[in-house]
């Protein structure tokens, strides 16, 4: 490729200049205010239809007997799947010691924050009555009660509340060195303040760039296997129940497979969105989309394989059961929803073959469009082919979900997007340091 991977030809400056003036000097304040209103008003959409669910209760959902999971549950999986990613392609590309993850490692981390909040809103609001969430810790009661903990939502707690704190910690960690050099270019006093508080006393001294460092590759080293632990753990949410197509051993990889392709659509997203609104061709350079386009290619593939070996698993054991799931994923009221799986997470991304393609904005967008909306549809597969039909005949029902379905997710959309448009506007989007370090590595490497 001839793109460089940082921009060794330009000034050490250079990096620093362009990032640390984002939230100091933002370049575009109109478009950023038009995008942070618009996502102000799906967040307050949010607060007004989880209200109106705790007025009302969930029966205003479409859940019925025996579709007891909806739309909540499977944009619970969605949004923990993306959030697990970003740990996942920043941690891991860290622990590899991948150069060209410094220019994404800032969009992906803040995404995972982000989309496991939006996640964790789902099991509260999914219970009959949330005020009484705290029931699922273990807590010193007089009455000596303590939770279920062959309950999935005492799993939910545990891995939702862990993974949050180590995302943030993570997170928070990569910003210092970044933060201190926006406070030492801030020129008013509140900037100052401000980053400066934020930065914990950074000063750049070999004993803090020792000490970060071994806390960033530390933190790194808990949140990779994190990732793989939540996103199993969300597998068997479903694989620990006795329900044709659900009861397999197959669904943590093939839970944690999709969680790594619906992040890197996302994050192809973001990257392309930040890059155009931002001028930052010399920090997200085509080789950065170049390599997320490969990756995304190879996901694909290896989706495409999961999809194919959950159903052959199906057939092999010779359950009839199982086999009425697979008729039903196949040619089944849903069948709709597997195909279009099929369509926008194996088809759609076989376009990166070409190098054109991998290299054309427009293209690159649209996949991560396709993948991170096919992911959607694939947790709609999944939870109802295997619902709508239990057991019994006398159980068998359709699913349709309500206006405040689509609008609690629809406010989600809004949760997760307004705090990235202030996370965008305040704090350096890509990570200053680490892209000097490396532009300083090779330039010694050519000298």
């Amino acid at each position: 490729m001839n793109e460089p991977v940082v921009p060794v030809d330009k000034p050490m400056s250079h990096v620093g200049d362009e990032i640390a003036a984002i939230p100091l000097e933002y370049p575009r304040p109109v478009g950023w205010l038009a995008g942070a209103a618009g996502t102000l008003l799906l967040l307050l959409g949010f607060f007004l239809s989880a209200t109106i669910l705790f007025i009302a209760g969930v029966g205003i959902w479409g859940v019925n007997s025996p579709v007891f999971w909806g739309v909540a549950i499977m944009n619970y999986v969605w949004w923990v799947g993306i959030g697990n990613a970003g740990t996942l392609i920043s941690g891991l590309l860290l622990l590899l010691n991948q150069v060209w993850r410094n220019a994404l490692n800032r969009f992906a981390e803040a995404m995972a924050v982000f989309a496991i909040v939006c996640a964790g809103v789902y099991p509260i609001t999914h219970l009959g009555r949330p005020w009484l969430f705290y029931w699922m810790f273990p807590y010193p009661a007089e009455m000596g009660v303590w939770p279920q903990f062959r309950s999935p939502l005492t799993w939910d707690v545990f891995a939702i509340l862990i993974y949050l704190l180590v995302s943030i910690l993570f997170w928070y960690l990569g910003l210092i060195p970044d933060l201190g050099t926006v406070r030492d270019r801030a020129k008013g006093r509140l900037g100052q303040v401000f980053y400066g508080v934020l930065a914990l006393g950074w000063r750049g001294s070999a004993r803090h760039w020792l000490r970060w460092k071994q806390a960033y590759h530390f933190t790194a080293a808990i949140a990779v296997p994190l990732v793989f632990s939540v996103h199993s753990e969300v597998g068997m949410l479903f694989s620990a129940s006795q329900l044709p197509g659900w009861h397999s051993t197959f669904f943590p990889p093939f839970f944690v497979v999709g969680a790594a392709f619906s992040g890197f659509g996302v994050v192809t997203m973001l990257a392309i969105s930040i890059r155009q609104a931002l001028h930052l061709e010399d920090v997200v350079t085509m080789f950065h989309l170049d390599a997320l386009a490969r990756i995304t290619l190879g996901l694909s593939m290896l989706m495409g394989y999961c999809y194919w070996w959950d159903i052959f698993n199906s057939v092999y054991s010779g359950d009839r059961y199982e086999l009425r799931a697979v008729g039903d994923k196949l040619s089944g009221a849903y069948a709709w929803s597997f195909w279009t799986t099929q369509f926008l997470n194996v088809v759609v991304p076989h376009v990166f073959w070409s190098r054109r393609a991998r290299r054309n904005l427009f293209v690159l967008f649209f996949v991560g469009l396709a993948v991170t909306v096919g992911m959607w549809f694939e947790r709609y597969m999944l939870v109802l082919t295997t619902l709508y039909h239990g057991f019994l005949p006398s159980s068998w029902n359709y699913y349709i979900p309500t206006f405040w379905d689509w609008a609690v997710f629809a406010g989600t959309i809004g949760l997760f997007l307004f705090p990235y448009f202030l996370f965008v506007r305040f704090l350096p989007v890509s990570s200053i340091a680490e892209i000097k370090e490396k532009v300083f590595q090779i330039r010694q490497e050519r000298a």
